[in-house]
């Protein structure tokens, strides 16, 4: 998806402490997952090219959580504790935004239920998404 078919969305941790932008179309589907740690978090997950990711403010104030194979590097503001986006293990090139930490959302939202709780089984169907040339899908 060419950068003219995209929107700028600002987002942050609760404090405000942590900032971003994340650029997304106005249309997206995301993922509400069952694993232990979304299911915990109530994380929804827009996963996006890094290229369309930019940390502004807070990185002094992250930390990082790893478990299981260590590949996700989920980041947490050590102010107010909320986890604003990680790197996923499916898309390790990408960035994933939780949708709730987003000032504005995209016009139109399509939530899809993804079963992490059989993660192995079924992260394929997630690799694509950090692939820019098929944001338009």
């Amino acid at each position: 998806m060419s950068e003219t078919n995209l929107s700028t969305f600002e987002g942050s941790c609760h404090c405000r402490g942590v900032k971003f932008l994340v650029k997304a179309p106005e249309s997206v589907e995301v993922e509400d997952c069952n694993c232990s740690i979304c299911n915990k978090s109530g994380f929804l997950h827009l996963i996006v090219p890094i290229a369309q990711f930019e940390l502004v403010a807070g990185e002094d104030l992250l930390s990082t959580y790893s478990f299981n194979t260590g590949v996700a590097k989920h980041y947490f503001c050590r102010v107010c504790g909320v986890k604003p986006f990680y790197v996923p293990r499916s898309n390790p090139d990408g960035m994933d935004v939780n949708l709730r930490c987003l000032e504005r959302r995209p016009a139109q939202v399509k939530i899809v239920a993804f079963d992490g709780q059989n993660w192995e089984a079924n992260a394929a169907a997630l690799a694509h998404k950090s692939e820019a040339r098929r944001q338009d899908r």
